[in-house]
């Protein structure tokens, strides 16, 4: 499928070159060809084509109002759709059919956006591997042995191997950027509740967010109009001249795989050949304030989830029974100190924004494992796949400031490194404008290896 961006498959179809239908059953063509990645849990061909009938009516008839219209798109199986069934990833919601669409599907679908299917994940959006004890594990189109990061894995797969032109995860503590990262894809976690999230099965509503995953940052900007009403395709500008890019000097450069430095190195330099000002500053946060996410999820999630570990805890897979289990072990006192410490971590960063426009740091310390491997050995420490892979990510999700990751290349087996960007609050503008000049001067030759991917899966 030839690549294009969502801008220029609505021109398409304005034009009458292509029509919705004609790309919907191309979309829905190529998911039933790569089952073996298993991005889908269920797959909404029926509607999709109805949706898809509509908009091309619209166009033929010159009345299209949706920023989307046309547009085929996933959603993250934890989002509620009406009439069609959201597991979460769970044997406990296997069934679960909504009365009501989530907020942001509600809002796509307004404008216009197709639903091809609910794409798989972690089981309750609790972990970073979506390797599912009931759905099986998501496979990493880059090397199907490898995971795709999760929670929102189901997301990552499937717009890295155009299984979808875009699609709306959630993030808890990563869960966009992670696969984001992972897959060689953009993820934007945005500012806590600029995107709404009613209708999401929750782990954690102090840290939780909901933001899509898209190939490029031009789809994002368009994404991001349509699920916020506000105006972002004036930042797709490639002059950065005089941005100050503040680099951290701890926390973010440490305990790192030495391929996955080197790349966010090489970024850096990218950035600063663009004109940016590289700054370096000292982040208000240490490894100790990691411990933060766990206890707020946690003790969130409990409280989720109380019927269910009280009635139905063997219908947990182990990782997330485990988890949900924890909860028991937290205090009210230690709950309350955890969402102090959030609050004085967010106004230490608000400060830092101040001198910097946007924050570069590497997404991840490391790229995606192979699917089963729950720990593994980085700059010579061992330490669980979960805590590794949140460390950079889920800073944001304590501080609600937005967070963007983009490709940054391929490390030596093969695999993509992706580089986070991080502003103040509500400032995606900036994420966007600094995102998009660098994959406009340094990632080209990345898209047409990764499109050659897409070209080269088999089943």
């Amino acid at each position: 499928m030839k690549n294009r961006t969502i801008r220029e498959l609505k021109a398409h179809y304005q034009k009458k070159e292509l029509s919705p239908v004609e790309v919907t059953n191309s979309y829905l063509e190529r998911i039933n060809q790569h089952k073996d990645l298993n991005a889908y849990i269920t797959v909404c061909a029926d509607q999709a084509l109805k949706q898809a009938e509509i908009s091309e009516k619209k166009f033929l008839a010159n009345d299209v109002t949706g920023l989307l219209e046309g547009i085929p798109l996933s959603y993250k199986d934890n989002l509620y759709t009406k009439g069609i069934r959201t597991t979460s990833g769970s044997k406990i919601e296997e069934n679960f059919i909504p009365e009501t669409d989530a907020g942001a599907v509600h809002t796509l679908q307004r404008e216009g956006a197709i639903n091809l299917g609910k794409v798989g994940l972690h089981e309750y959006a609790f972990g970073i591997t979506s390797n599912n004890p009931f759905y099986g594990p998501v496979r990493n189109p880059w090397n199907k042995a490898y995971t795709p990061g999760g929670s929102s894995g189901g997301s990552g797969a499937a717009v890295a191997a155009s299984l979808c032109m875009a699609s709306i995860g959630t993030d808890t503590g990563g869960s966009i950027r992670i696969p984001a990262a992972s897959c060689g894809i953009v993820g934007l976690k945005p500012t806590y509740s600029l995107v709404e999230a009613t209708g999401v099965t929750n782990i954690s509503w102090s840290l939780d967010h909901v933001g899509p995953l898209t190939r490029n940052v031009d789809d994002l900007a368009m994404m991001m109009e349509a699920l916020t009403g506000l105006s972002y395709s004036d930042y797709l500008q490639e002059d950065i001249r005089g941005l100050r890019v503040g680099v951290p000097v701890h926390y973010f450069n440490e305990h790192i795989d030495k391929e996955i430095l080197a790349l966010y190195q090489e970024a850096l330099n990218h950035l600063a050949s663009l004109g940016a000002v590289l700054i370096e500053i000292d982040i208000p946060f240490t490894e100790s304030d990691l411990a933060l996410v766990s206890v707020l999820a946690i003790s969130e999630a409990g409280f989720v989830h109380e019927k269910s570990l009280n009635t139905a805890i063997d219908q947990f897979g182990l990782d997330v029974r485990a988890a949900v289990e924890a909860s028991r072990t937290f205090s009210a006192l230690d709950y309350i100190k955890a969402l102090k410490r959030k609050a004085e971590i967010t106004e230490q960063f608000e400060k830092l924004f101040q001198q910097i426009d946007v924050m570069a740091s590497p997404t991840l310390p490391a790229t995606a494992q192979k699917i089963g491997v729950e720990e593994f050995e980085i700059d010579g420490r061992r330490e669980p796949t979960f805590d590794a892979m949140i460390r950079y990510p889920s800073v944001f999700n304590l501080t609600g400031q937005p967070a963007l990751s983009l490709p940054i290349g391929l490390t030596k087996n093969g695999l993509p490194a992706g580089l986070q960007l991080a502003a103040a609050t509500f400032n995606e503008k900036l994420l966007i404008r600094a995102g998009y000049a660098y994959e406009q001067a340094f990632l080209q030759e990345f898209y047409q290896t990764r499109e050659a991917l897409e070209g080269s899966l088999t089943n």
